[in-house]
């Protein structure tokens, strides 16, 4: 429904999303641009961070270093052991402003240390979106077209509204329930999330799909796919666990809802970007995963 209503309005959602969760209420036209005005000056890191957390000790994994910056501004927050219900949104709404940052220039710096690539450092534009100004600060040309930055921002939606019952979600209930602080518990959630089995299945999507490419000849061929799919099911291909990865959750007994929606605008995005074939290898690959394994994951 909030895909629905986002899409027939043609606007990005993913702040309204936010501010849903964090309110129990969708905001009204006021509410939302009160909101974001409050956001968009938060985008800013703290003077010398980024020299000295992020470029000056990068890491292989773009996960961690989320982690490890959050737990950082533990130490610049004026008031961050006060759990009460303001303090923590105020907390909240930072960090919600600061990730798409953070996490640009993580990428940034892992690239340029540890892959020999160039540095760009692009500063917030606070005039775009979460999903367009994570795309501008990620791009060494701040380019991005406007498919790219609505796929993006769905992607959000999709994420953010899907409730407390995921791994990382429970995570932050858990220890914030012991009443530590705010950046505590997101960095425990972040790290829950890293693990292979909840966020970072998004890797091992992309894994299992080069692997796919790699040894079926005939992309086409559904009978060729069908039949190396198979042999991932039975352990005797790919990383040899069994096991085909993708979007899911334990709730969802036949299909995830989420996943039918980001498959539609799959192939949109695919034939924008002239990658047709491969959309076509994962198109045949998703349909073939829920008639052998009857829908599970």
């Amino acid at each position: 429904d909030l895909v629905d209503g986002l899409e027939k309005e043609k606007r990005h959602g993913f702040l309204e999303v936010a501010y849903l969760v964090l309110f129990g209420k969708l905001p009204t036209e006021n509410e939302i641009t009160q909101f974001k005005d409050y956001i968009k000056p938060l985008q800013y890191l703290p003077p010398g961070l980024n020299e000295t957390s992020i470029l000056g000790f990068p890491s292989p994994s773009v996960m961690n270093k989320l982690q490890r910056v959050i737990l950082v501004l533990y130490g610049v927050d004026p008031n961050p052991d006060d759990i009460s219900i303001p303090n923590v949104i105020r907390q909240s709404l930072d960090l919600i402003a600061k990730f798409p940052t953070i996490i640009a220039y993580s990428y940034q710096a892992m690239r340029h240390k540890l892959h020999g690539e160039s540095l760009f450092v692009h500063p917030p534009n606070p005039e775009l979106c979460c999903a367009e100004n994570f795309l501008y600060m990620l791009r060494p040309d701040r380019s991005y077209t406007e498919l790219e930055a609505d796929l993006l921002d769905l992607a959000l939606v999709l994420h953010a509204e899907h409730g407390g019952g995921n791994n990382s979600s429970f995570t932050c209930q858990v220890v914030s329930s012991s009443h530590t602080d705010t950046y505590s518990a997101i960095a425990a959630a972040v790290g829950s999330l890293k693990g292979p089995l909840h966020g970072a299945a998004n890797s091992n999507v992309m894994s299992m799909m080069n692997n796919i490419k790699s040894n079926v000849k005939d992309w086409k061929d559904e009978d060729e796919i069908s039949a190396y799919l198979e042999k991932i099911i039975k352990g005797e291909a790919h990383d040899k666990k069994g096991l085909v990865y993708g979007m899911g959750h334990a709730v969802y007994t036949k299909s995830d809802p989420r996943a039918i929606i980001l498959k539609n605008k799959a192939k949109i995005l695919a034939e924008a970007k002239g990658r047709a074939d491969e959309h076509q290898i994962g198109r045949a690959s998703c349909r073939e995963r829920s008639v052998d394994l009857g829908g599970r994951r």
